[in-house]
């Protein structure tokens, strides 16, 4: 064996080491059978994960589309500017006369980017494409990560950096992420996003930063419509009990078996 194939062979052995490390410590820290990680105060001292059951609710018929929520989570939470990252978006479904499928676009597509003003008060809005044209019907669906409770996100990562708390919160430790982006392609939500700036997985978080101090999450918060709605479901009185008792739910394709924990009322057949 020449001292390349040597040099190659300690570089392997190097790289395999550091990523075995990495998992056991971050199955150590989430392993759900583990007591400490189940009883210990998570992620302040004065906060219990074990005595809260979160959850989230999507009123898309009061959905108006202006992306408030989109902006406050953005700020809230350090997303990138850009057109092309966001932990939640706004799409809109417009079915047009004579059409059987409706035409879906977002914030992300091309027509809306051009239309969007980076500068203005509200840097990102919808292109005004079926203008002129004759509307049956349309509507608007805000999406987030659905926080699943079987979520395959989880069961894909080589490392445990992503994992489901005790209260219910799907996570990513960007400690132990190594960005290998295998849980952006199992999400069949397309909720995750990949920051090329730090080299990790990102997604929505029900802003565990401000849940666990009880405060509401961002985007719940700017809704001027009541569109979102949050809370504890193991507290009856709260909003996100009320809107589970009093409506007809739904979640994002419920055949896939993640068992969603986002539900939604007003969306059609051909809301994915």
């Amino acid at each position: 064996m020449d001292r390349r194939a040597v040099l190659r062979l300690v570089a392997a052995v190097a790289a395999y080491g550091a990523m075995t490390l990495q998992f056991l410590g971050s199955f150590a820290r989430h392993a759900s059978g583990s007591t400490a990680a189940r009883t210990r105060s998570f992620p302040t001292a004065d906060y219990n994960w074990t005595k809260h059951r979160w959850a989230f609710g999507v009123d898309a018929t009061r959905c108006i589309g202006c992306l408030s929520c989109v902006v406050a989570c953005k700020n809230e939470n350090d997303v990138p500017g850009d057109p092309h990252h966001f932990r939640t978006w706004v799409e809109r479904y417009v079915y047009v006369e004579g059409e059987d499928q409706p035409r879906v676009d977002s914030q992300s597509d091309p027509a809306d980017i051009a239309a969007s003003h980076p500068e203005a008060v509200d840097p990102y809005r919808f292109a005004a494409a079926d203008e002129g044209k004759a509307v049956e019907k349309a509507f608007f669906v805000p999406k987030l990560c659905n926080h699943c409770e079987r979520p395959p996100c989880v069961q894909v990562c080589p490392v445990g950096a992503t994992f489901r708390t005790e209260d219910g919160v799907v996570l990513i430790d960007q400690n132990y992420c190594i960005g290998c982006r295998y849980c952006v392609q199992a999400c069949p939500y397309g909720a995750r996003t990949f920051s090329e700036v730090y080299a990790v997985a990102d997604k929505c978080t029900w802003c565990y930063h401000r849940i666990t101090k009880g405060l509401k999450p961002a985007c719940v918060e700017a809704c001027p419509v009541g569109a979102r709605i949050f809370g504890d479901l193991d507290d009856p009185d709260s909003d996100i009990s009320a809107f589970v008792h009093n409506n007809r739910l739904e979640v994002l394709k419920p055949e896939m078996g993640t068992k969603p924990t986002v539900f939604y009322v007003g969306i059609d057949k051909n809301v994915r």
